[in-house]
């Protein structure tokens, strides 16, 4: 089916109160096992295609763009996709030409008052592009000289006060939370501050993002959904699952040297591991009092 766009498919997942999972993708099985884990579970995925694996291709965007863009077409179930974590104006100005409906902007590095400007400027060029727009806002530095903290730093949080100023000034159409997740995380033990999302999703009316998730337990995942998260991002959870296979196929048949035969095993691992947190993300949450 033709693409959608990933605001269309975060805007139905917060009217439904529930969230659209959204997997980085890095190589071509990458792709093939998020679409075939999403059609498994019948349920809309974004495909994530980040600045560092853009990089990893040797800078450069298109072909596993392109690739992305073929299969997504060719899927069963609606499929976005999104480029994320982009510092780089020159990656950001190729979005839409490559067929991505949505950008992550990635300045959160930056003094406070530097990331407002440079989101300011990323959200009005992506909006006069037609594209949707996700920032992120960790912890501010400046008390003793201290430097921002990156939102998925070990001990972020994001100020509830702070992101409401942050989204109405920046423009951006999503924001991504500090609550104690954090990216590339092996174990999934990250404990999440529900709480601080409880005011954060009172105090912003913007959908709000979850960094870092494969770290996050599947009872913190479903309360998370349930306290207000509508976009859910994966990425090292589908690296393990991949790795693990290969790992343990070639440790069983150390004389292979065909890689279709561990790279097909890689991918099914993938997939089970797409459709599983998807089937997590859709599990009914907490009872609220």
């Amino acid at each position: 089916m033709p693409l959608v766009t990933t605001g269309e498919l975060v805007t139905r997942a917060a009217e439904a109160r529930s969230a659209v999972a959204a997997f980085n993708i890095i190589t071509l099985e990458h792709i093939e096992a998020v679409i075939a884990g999403a059609e498994s579970a019948e349920a809309p995925v974004v495909l994530q295609v980040s600045e560092n694996a853009v990089k990893f291709r040797y800078g450069r965007l298109l072909p596993l763009a392109r690739a992305a863009v073929v299969a997504a077409e060719r899927a069963a179930v609606p499929v976005a996709l999104h480029l994320d974590h982009v510092q780089s104006d020159d990656l950001l100005r190729q979005a839409q030409a490559a067929g991505f409906s949505s950008v992550m902007y990635d300045a959160a590095r930056l003094p406070y008052a530097d990331n407002l400007a440079a989101t300011r400027a990323a959200a009005d060029w992506a909006h006069a592009q037609g594209l949707w727009i996700e920032a992120e806002l960790g912890e501010v530095g400046g008390k003793n000289g201290e430097p921002p903290l990156d939102a998925h730093a070990s001990g972020a949080r994001t100020d509830p006060a702070q992101a409401r100023a942050f989204v109405t000034d920046s423009g951006v159409d999503a924001l991504a939370v500090a609550i104690g997740s954090s990216h590339a995380m092996t174990t999934r033990t990250a404990g999440l501050d529900h709480d601080l999302l409880k005011r954060l999703t009172a105090a912003l009316d913007v959908p709000l993002v979850l960094h870092g998730s494969s770290g996050v337990p599947d009872d913190e995942l479903i309360a998370a959904v349930a306290g207000g998260i509508t976009k859910v991002n994966v990425g090292t959870a589908l690296n393990l699952a991949m790795t693990g296979a290969i790992r343990a196929y070639l440790a069983e048949h150390p004389e292979a040297v065909d890689s279709r035969t561990y790279l097909s095993v890689a991918r099914e691992a993938m997939a089970g591991a797409v459709a599983r947190i998807i089937g997590v993300l859709a599990a009914p949450g907490p009872a609220t009092a």
